[in-house]
């Protein structure tokens, strides 16, 4: 996994684990996710941006209504499109 489940609490500003049965599922997608978008598999790498791209990625998927959904979309999109870019660096 590129977060565990400790970081996934954090980053979603959870105590206790009584949303794990929500949240491993999510963390679990993330990996394929970002293969998809990125062409690149992260989860054997510990990326820092890969890192912080999942738990904005988290974010939304955990809580897609919320007020901030337009701008948390913003931001993963900019930061795909570095780790796309990095992603080529590191193949070609």
């Amino acid at each position: 996994m590129i977060i565990t489940i400790e970081e996934a609490r954090n980053a979603l500003r959870i105590d206790g684990d009584y949303n794990d049965d929500i949240i491993k599922p999510l963390i679990e997608a993330i990996p394929d996710y970002l293969y998809l978008t990125t062409g690149k598999d992260w989860e054997d790498e510990s990326n820092p941006l890969a890192q912080t791209t999942a738990k904005f990625i988290l974010q939304l998927w955990f809580d897609p209504q919320t007020q901030d959904s337009e701008r948390l979309k913003r931001t993963i999109d900019g930061l795909l499109v570095s780790l796309t870019a990095l992603g080529r660096s590191y193949n070609g």
